[in-house]
């Protein structure tokens, strides 16, 4: 195992850990690196490629629990635990976050298949990078001004559900998670960063869970020889992912969504021109 992967590693790291949670779509960051890398010059096989994929995955999501873990003590623990219920909040419940994965995981589900199979491509992530900042741009301008729901606490189940059908729309690779959830939130009336903080909180279970299953299937290609890479790329993308977790999150009310809109079509006509 020579330095260059560990180094390979370590960059695929930092791809997933910074664009995970920002809505830019790390899936379509991550199948444009594919292709333009990961399965190209021997880095991994097919099979290890893809599995080294769910490892740096696991290491984003390991971020946004040690950024929230105080409120997932109290989802949890149902409020007994939490320190933040003697502050007055600690009202989020874990129902409220299963209604809000429902939709998309029983379409994920259904056409998971057909999903994998005809949609994972650098083709299909610019139609999805552009469609999806065209609708962050609707959710800025259109959402509204003043919104009511100011903290993650007075999310109503209603609201919730809703962000989850909107959520079915980064079943398409290169929509986002982050950028469907956060402009469906604000677009129901959460504040941006609301909307932020329940995508966020929202995004562990169902990604744990596909993760922590992937992880399972492809077990026997992480191989002792390849165990250095995998460990490099999960600590890049834990780091990378806790930086920008917290960074994003100071800059989202302030910012809100068109800029990140801006720079998906730019990068989709670059890659469109270079590269296709």
């Amino acid at each position: 195992m020579d330095f260059l992967m560990i180094l390979k590693a370590i960059i695929l790291g930092l791809v997933e850990g910074l664009t995970e949670f920002a809505p830019v779509s790390s899936t379509g960051h991550m199948i444009i690196v594919d292709d333009m890398w990961l399965q190209s010059e021997n880095f991994l096989t097919k099979h290890g490629a893809n599995t080294f994929k769910v490892v740096i995955q696991l290491g984003s999501i390991l971020a946004v629990v040690v950024t929230f873990k105080d409120r997932f003590i109290n989802l949890l623990s149902f409020g007994r635990f939490s320190p933040e219920t003697n502050q007055g909040k600690g009202r989020l419940k874990l129902s409220q976050i299963i209604v809000g994965l429902i939709p998309a995981g029983v379409l994920g589900v259904l056409f998971e298949d057909y999903i994998d199979e005809y949609l994972f491509s650098t083709k299909t992530v610019l139609v999805g990078l552009v469609i999806g900042a065209i609708f962050m741009i609707v959710a800025d301008f259109f959402g509204p001004k003043n919104p009511k729901t100011k903290t993650v606490d007075e999310i109503s189940y209603k609201q919730a559900f809703l962000v989850g059908l909107i959520q079915c729309f980064s079943l398409w690779p290169g929509f986002s998670r982050s950028g469907s959830t956060i402009s469906g939130g604000v677009l129901v009336g959460m504040s941006h960063r609301v909307a932020a903080d329940f995508t966020f909180i929202m995004a562990v279970p169902i990604m744990a869970g596909a993760s922590f299953l992937s992880l399972l299937s492809n077990w026997e290609y992480i191989s002792l020889d390849a165990l250095p890479v995998f460990i490099a790329g999960f600590i890049s993308a834990f780091v990378f992912a806790l930086l920008s977790i917290r960074f994003f999150l100071k800059l989202i009310n302030k910012v809100k969504l068109v800029p990140f809109a801006i720079y998906r079509i730019v990068l989709a006509v670059i890659i469109y021109f270079v590269f296709l």
